[in-house]
Protein backbone atom coordinates (compact mmCIF):
# COMPACT_ATOMS: atom_id res chain seq x y z
CA UNK A 1 0.00 0.00 0.00
CA UNK A 2 0.99 3.81 -1.02
CA UNK A 3 2.47 5.13 1.87
CA UNK A 4 0.10 7.88 2.01
CA UNK A 5 -2.27 5.79 2.11
CA UNK A 6 -1.38 3.70 4.91
CA UNK A 7 -1.37 6.70 7.18
CA UNK A 8 -4.98 8.33 6.23
CA UNK A 9 -6.04 4.27 6.70
CA UNK A 10 -4.76 4.40 10.10
CA UNK A 11 -5.31 7.81 10.92
CA UNK A 12 -9.30 6.94 10.61
CA UNK A 13 -9.02 3.78 12.98
CA UNK A 14 -10.12 3.76 16.35
CA UNK A 15 -8.17 2.96 19.44
CA UNK A 16 -8.46 4.68 22.59
CA UNK A 17 -6.03 3.42 25.32
CA UNK A 18 -6.61 -0.12 26.19
CA UNK A 19 -9.09 -0.68 23.01
CA UNK A 20 -6.94 -0.74 20.14
CA UNK A 21 -8.09 -3.69 18.55
CA UNK A 22 -9.48 -2.52 15.63
CA UNK A 23 -5.56 -0.66 14.84
CA UNK A 24 -3.96 -3.64 16.14
CA UNK A 25 -6.18 -6.10 13.82
CA UNK A 26 -6.00 -3.75 10.92
CA UNK A 27 -1.76 -3.64 11.18
CA UNK A 28 -1.36 -7.48 12.01
CA UNK A 29 -3.15 -8.01 8.66
CA UNK A 30 -1.61 -5.26 6.59
CA UNK A 31 2.19 -6.67 7.78
CA UNK A 32 1.73 -10.85 8.30
CA UNK A 33 2.56 -11.26 4.44
CA UNK A 34 6.23 -9.36 5.67
CA UNK A 35 6.74 -11.42 8.92
CA UNK A 36 6.81 -15.44 9.81
CA UNK A 37 4.18 -14.76 12.89
CA UNK A 38 2.02 -12.75 14.20
CA UNK A 39 0.93 -13.12 17.74
CA UNK A 40 -1.03 -10.70 20.72
CA UNK A 41 -0.17 -10.31 23.99
CA UNK A 42 -2.32 -10.23 26.98
CA UNK A 43 -2.67 -6.46 27.04
CA UNK A 44 -2.91 -6.23 23.26
CA UNK A 45 0.29 -5.24 21.95
CA UNK A 46 0.90 -6.81 18.47
CA UNK A 47 4.16 -8.77 18.37
CA UNK A 48 5.38 -9.16 14.46
CA UNK A 49 8.62 -11.99 13.99
CA UNK A 50 10.52 -10.54 10.72
CA UNK A 51 12.95 -12.79 11.61
CA UNK A 52 13.41 -15.85 14.53
CA UNK A 53 16.92 -14.74 16.59
CA UNK A 54 19.01 -17.11 16.64
CA UNK A 55 21.49 -18.32 19.35
CA UNK A 56 24.41 -15.88 19.43
CA UNK A 57 22.66 -13.11 17.90
CA UNK A 58 20.98 -9.93 19.03
CA UNK A 59 17.84 -9.42 19.02
CA UNK A 60 16.25 -6.22 17.83
CA UNK A 61 12.82 -5.30 18.87
CA UNK A 62 11.51 -2.07 16.95
CA UNK A 63 8.25 -0.49 18.69
CA UNK A 64 5.68 2.39 18.21
CA UNK A 65 2.29 2.38 19.97
CA UNK A 66 -1.14 1.97 18.35
CA UNK A 67 -3.38 4.11 21.16
CA UNK A 68 -4.37 7.64 20.68
CA UNK A 69 -5.66 10.09 23.16
CA UNK A 70 -9.40 10.11 23.77
CA UNK A 71 -12.45 9.61 26.72
CA UNK A 72 -14.45 7.56 28.66
CA UNK A 73 -17.94 7.99 29.14
CA UNK A 74 -18.14 7.61 33.17
CA UNK A 75 -21.90 9.00 34.14
CA UNK A 76 -24.99 9.34 32.14
CA UNK A 77 -27.41 11.94 33.89
CA UNK A 78 -31.17 12.20 34.35
CA UNK A 79 -31.13 14.49 30.71
CA UNK A 80 -29.65 12.14 28.61
CA UNK A 81 -26.07 13.95 28.73
CA UNK A 82 -22.85 11.68 29.09
CA UNK A 83 -20.34 13.06 31.58
CA UNK A 84 -16.50 11.64 30.22
CA UNK A 85 -13.09 11.76 31.36
CA UNK A 86 -9.95 11.72 29.48
CA UNK A 87 -7.36 8.70 28.39
CA UNK A 88 -4.25 10.49 27.48
CA UNK A 89 -2.82 14.27 27.57
CA UNK A 90 -6.29 15.88 26.49
CA UNK A 91 -5.80 19.81 25.29
CA UNK A 92 -8.62 21.60 27.14
CA UNK A 93 -8.71 23.75 24.19
CA UNK A 94 -9.91 21.38 22.37
CA UNK A 95 -13.05 20.59 24.28
CA UNK A 96 -16.07 23.49 23.63
CA UNK A 97 -18.54 22.86 21.29
CA UNK A 98 -16.46 19.65 19.66
CA UNK A 99 -18.16 16.95 17.80
CA UNK A 100 -17.74 13.47 19.16
CA UNK A 101 -17.90 9.77 18.04
CA UNK A 102 -19.08 7.50 21.24
CA UNK A 103 -17.80 4.20 20.07
CA UNK A 104 -20.40 1.76 21.75
CA UNK A 105 -21.36 -2.25 21.47
CA UNK A 106 -24.37 -0.97 18.71
CA UNK A 107 -21.92 0.80 16.82
CA UNK A 108 -20.68 4.57 16.43
CA UNK A 109 -23.48 7.42 17.80
CA UNK A 110 -22.28 10.93 17.37
CA UNK A 111 -22.41 13.90 19.45
CA UNK A 112 -21.40 17.11 20.55
CA UNK A 113 -19.63 18.35 23.35
CA UNK A 114 -21.76 20.64 25.05
CA UNK A 115 -21.14 24.50 25.26
CA UNK A 116 -22.32 27.61 27.03
CA UNK A 117 -23.09 30.48 24.59
CA UNK A 118 -21.33 33.42 25.45
CA UNK A 119 -24.34 35.45 26.20
CA UNK A 120 -24.95 32.80 28.98
CA UNK A 121 -21.37 33.44 30.31
CA UNK A 122 -20.07 35.48 33.26
CA UNK A 123 -17.80 38.14 32.64
CA UNK A 124 -14.35 36.31 32.63
CA UNK A 125 -16.01 32.65 32.04
CA UNK A 126 -14.97 32.73 27.89
CA UNK A 127 -10.67 33.10 29.25
CA UNK A 128 -11.42 30.36 31.24
CA UNK A 129 -10.97 26.79 30.04
CA UNK A 130 -13.08 23.86 30.98
CA UNK A 131 -11.74 20.92 32.59
CA UNK A 132 -12.67 17.34 30.96
CA UNK A 133 -14.22 16.40 33.92
CA UNK A 134 -16.86 19.25 33.96
CA UNK A 135 -17.90 18.85 30.18
CA UNK A 136 -20.90 16.52 28.92
CA UNK A 137 -21.90 15.57 25.84
CA UNK A 138 -24.70 15.28 23.96
CA UNK A 139 -26.17 12.60 21.66
CA UNK A 140 -29.87 14.28 21.47
CA UNK A 141 -31.89 11.71 23.04
CA UNK A 142 -33.42 11.04 26.36
CA UNK A 143 -31.74 9.79 29.75
CA UNK A 144 -33.44 6.32 28.83
CA UNK A 145 -32.87 6.00 25.18
CA UNK A 146 -29.10 6.97 26.26
CA UNK A 147 -28.81 4.33 28.94
CA UNK A 148 -29.87 1.96 26.47
CA UNK A 149 -27.63 2.89 23.53
CA UNK A 150 -24.32 3.72 25.50
CA UNK A 151 -22.67 1.90 28.38
CA UNK A 152 -20.33 3.57 30.93
CA UNK A 153 -16.80 3.03 30.30
CA UNK A 154 -17.59 3.00 26.35
CA UNK A 155 -14.90 4.97 24.49
CA UNK A 156 -15.04 8.82 22.74
CA UNK A 157 -13.24 10.16 20.68
CA UNK A 158 -13.18 13.81 18.55
CA UNK A 159 -14.76 13.03 15.70
CA UNK A 160 -11.89 13.80 12.64
CA UNK A 161 -11.68 12.72 9.04
CA UNK A 162 -7.68 12.48 7.78
CA UNK A 163 -6.96 14.42 5.10
CA UNK A 164 -4.39 15.07 2.73
CA UNK A 165 -2.81 18.58 2.47
CA UNK A 166 -0.46 20.37 0.01
CA UNK A 167 2.73 18.17 -1.06
CA UNK A 168 3.54 15.35 0.61
CA UNK A 169 1.57 16.67 4.31
CA UNK A 170 -1.21 14.08 5.59
CA UNK A 171 -3.46 15.42 8.68
CA UNK A 172 -5.41 13.85 10.58
CA UNK A 173 -6.16 12.26 14.53
CA UNK A 174 -3.95 10.04 15.86
CA UNK A 175 -1.20 9.89 13.78
CA UNK A 176 1.06 10.25 17.17
CA UNK A 177 1.64 7.49 17.09
CA UNK A 178 0.38 5.96 13.92
CA UNK A 179 2.44 7.75 11.89
CA UNK A 180 5.35 5.53 13.18
CA UNK A 181 3.79 1.90 12.96
CA UNK A 182 3.35 3.19 9.09
CA UNK A 183 7.46 3.91 9.36
CA UNK A 184 7.49 0.24 10.44
CA UNK A 185 5.15 -1.41 7.79
CA UNK A 186 7.47 0.36 5.51
CA UNK A 187 10.51 -0.70 6.82
CA UNK A 188 10.18 -4.31 7.17
CA UNK A 189 9.02 -3.95 3.50
CA UNK A 190 12.67 -1.95 2.64
CA UNK A 191 14.16 -5.26 4.30
CA UNK A 192 11.92 -8.06 3.00
CA UNK A 193 14.05 -10.99 1.38
CA UNK A 194 17.50 -9.36 2.72
CA UNK A 195 19.75 -11.47 4.83
CA UNK A 196 19.45 -10.55 8.37
CA UNK A 197 21.93 -11.17 10.83
CA UNK A 198 20.06 -10.54 13.80
CA UNK A 199 16.78 -11.04 15.21
CA UNK A 200 14.16 -8.72 14.65
CA UNK A 201 10.81 -8.48 16.20
CA UNK A 202 7.99 -5.56 15.62
CA UNK A 203 5.63 -4.65 18.30
CA UNK A 204 2.28 -2.12 18.25
CA UNK A 205 2.69 -1.40 21.34
CA UNK A 206 -0.77 -0.62 23.54
CA UNK A 207 -1.56 2.05 26.13
CA UNK A 208 1.37 4.04 25.68
CA UNK A 209 -0.42 7.32 26.11
CA UNK A 210 -1.30 6.22 30.09
CA UNK A 211 1.35 4.63 31.15
CA UNK A 212 3.48 2.07 28.51
CA UNK A 213 2.27 -1.04 29.89
CA UNK A 214 1.54 -2.54 26.20
CA UNK A 215 5.44 -1.52 25.97
CA UNK A 216 6.85 -2.75 29.00
CA UNK A 217 5.03 -6.59 28.70
CA UNK A 218 5.88 -6.78 25.57
CA UNK A 219 9.32 -5.85 25.84
CA UNK A 220 9.50 -8.15 29.21
CA UNK A 221 7.94 -11.38 27.05
CA UNK A 222 10.78 -10.99 24.16
CA UNK A 223 13.73 -9.68 26.62
CA UNK A 224 15.68 -8.51 23.11
CA UNK A 225 19.45 -7.49 23.31
CA UNK A 226 18.38 -4.09 21.23
CA UNK A 227 15.66 -2.21 21.01
CA UNK A 228 14.57 0.99 19.19
CA UNK A 229 11.24 3.04 20.12
CA UNK A 230 9.85 5.29 17.36
CA UNK A 231 7.37 8.19 18.46
CA UNK A 232 6.48 11.52 16.82
CA UNK A 233 8.23 14.78 18.54
CA UNK A 234 7.28 18.34 17.98
CA UNK A 235 7.85 20.47 14.81
CA UNK A 236 8.02 23.70 14.39
CA UNK A 237 4.94 26.33 13.90
CA UNK A 238 4.78 29.99 14.59
CA UNK A 239 4.04 30.15 17.65
CA UNK A 240 6.77 27.90 18.95
CA UNK A 241 10.22 27.98 19.94
CA UNK A 242 13.51 26.74 17.42
CA UNK A 243 15.13 25.50 20.36
CA UNK A 244 12.23 23.13 21.34
CA UNK A 245 11.73 21.71 18.11
CA UNK A 246 12.01 19.69 15.05
CA UNK A 247 11.28 21.20 11.32
CA UNK A 248 9.06 19.30 9.25
CA UNK A 249 10.79 17.53 5.69
CA UNK A 250 13.95 17.48 7.67
CA UNK A 251 14.30 13.93 8.26
CA UNK A 252 13.25 11.59 11.68
CA UNK A 253 15.01 12.82 14.80
CA UNK A 254 17.76 10.71 16.68
CA UNK A 255 16.69 11.40 20.47
CA UNK A 256 19.75 11.81 23.18
CA UNK A 257 19.03 11.12 27.06
CA UNK A 258 20.71 9.64 30.04
CA UNK A 259 18.44 6.15 29.26
CA UNK A 260 19.30 6.37 25.87
CA UNK A 261 22.49 4.07 24.70
CA UNK A 262 25.14 5.98 23.18
CA UNK A 263 26.84 3.76 21.20
CA UNK A 264 23.35 2.98 19.01
CA UNK A 265 22.43 6.29 18.58
CA UNK A 266 25.91 7.08 17.25
CA UNK A 267 25.55 4.78 14.91
CA UNK A 268 22.20 6.19 14.26
CA UNK A 269 23.71 9.17 12.98
CA UNK A 270 26.62 7.51 11.33
CA UNK A 271 24.20 5.36 9.37
CA UNK A 272 22.16 8.00 8.55
CA UNK A 273 25.19 9.72 6.88
CA UNK A 274 26.34 7.19 4.89
CA UNK A 275 23.10 6.71 3.36
CA UNK A 276 22.14 10.54 2.74
CA UNK A 277 19.08 10.72 5.05
CA UNK A 278 18.94 13.27 5.92
CA UNK A 279 18.07 13.53 10.35
CA UNK A 280 17.92 16.45 13.45
CA UNK A 281 18.65 15.88 16.82
CA UNK A 282 16.24 15.61 19.83
CA UNK A 283 18.22 16.22 23.14
CA UNK A 284 16.26 15.24 26.19
CA UNK A 285 17.92 16.15 30.05
CA UNK A 286 16.13 13.24 31.26
CA UNK A 287 13.71 10.52 30.47
CA UNK A 288 12.07 10.82 27.12
CA UNK A 289 8.69 10.43 27.77
CA UNK A 290 7.71 7.48 25.11
CA UNK A 291 7.76 3.78 25.66
CA UNK A 292 11.86 3.85 25.17
CA UNK A 293 12.03 4.19 29.10
CA UNK A 294 9.89 1.60 29.83
CA UNK A 295 12.20 -0.49 27.41
CA UNK A 296 15.16 0.12 28.03
CA UNK A 297 14.80 -0.57 32.52
CA UNK A 298 13.24 -4.32 31.50
CA UNK A 299 14.73 -6.93 33.04
CA UNK A 300 18.47 -6.46 33.40
CA UNK A 301 18.19 -3.42 31.20
CA UNK A 302 18.01 -3.23 27.22
CA UNK A 303 20.27 -0.90 24.54
CA UNK A 304 17.43 1.19 24.14
CA UNK A 305 17.27 4.06 21.21
CA UNK A 306 14.88 6.49 20.22
CA UNK A 307 13.89 7.91 16.50
CA UNK A 308 10.93 10.36 16.47
CA UNK A 309 9.03 11.74 13.68
CA UNK A 310 8.46 15.60 13.42
CA UNK A 311 5.01 16.70 14.05
CA UNK A 312 2.85 19.60 14.50
CA UNK A 313 0.07 20.09 16.61
CA UNK A 314 0.55 16.81 18.68
CA UNK A 315 -2.41 15.80 21.10
CA UNK A 316 -5.24 17.37 18.30
CA UNK A 317 -7.75 15.92 15.75
CA UNK A 318 -5.37 17.59 13.06
CA UNK A 319 -1.88 16.18 13.68
CA UNK A 320 0.40 16.81 10.52
CA UNK A 321 3.08 14.87 9.38
CA UNK A 322 5.31 14.52 6.02
CA UNK A 323 5.23 11.31 4.45
CA UNK A 324 8.87 11.96 3.53
CA UNK A 325 9.45 11.98 7.00
CA UNK A 326 8.20 8.68 7.57
CA UNK A 327 10.08 7.32 4.53
CA UNK A 328 13.17 8.89 5.51
CA UNK A 329 12.32 6.92 9.12
CA UNK A 330 11.71 3.65 7.90
CA UNK A 331 14.92 4.12 5.69
CA UNK A 332 16.86 4.34 8.97
CA UNK A 333 15.88 2.05 10.93
CA UNK A 334 15.81 -0.36 7.79
CA UNK A 335 19.40 0.61 7.17
CA UNK A 336 20.15 -0.50 11.12
CA UNK A 337 18.68 -3.49 11.56
CA UNK A 338 20.36 -4.77 8.17
CA UNK A 339 23.76 -3.47 9.79
CA UNK A 340 23.22 -5.26 13.35
CA UNK A 341 25.27 -8.28 13.90
CA UNK A 342 27.36 -7.95 11.28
Amino acid sequence: MELKNLLLELSAKQGTPGRETPVGEYLAGVIAPLCTSVSVTPLGSVICQLAEPKEGQPHLMLMAHMDEIGFVVTYIDDQGFLKIAGCGGIDSKLLTASAVTVHTRGGEIPGVICSIPPHLQKQGEEKTLPKVEDVFVDIGCSAQRARELVELGDPVTIASAPSPLMGDLVSGKALDDRACCAALVRAAQLVKDQPLACGVSIVFSTMEEVGSQGGKTAAYQLNPTHAIALDVSFALTPDTKPSRCGKLKEGPMIGISPILNDGMTRQLFELAAQEGIPVQTEVMGGTTGTDADVIATTRQGVKTALISIPQRYMHTPVEVVSVQDVENTARLVARYLATLGR
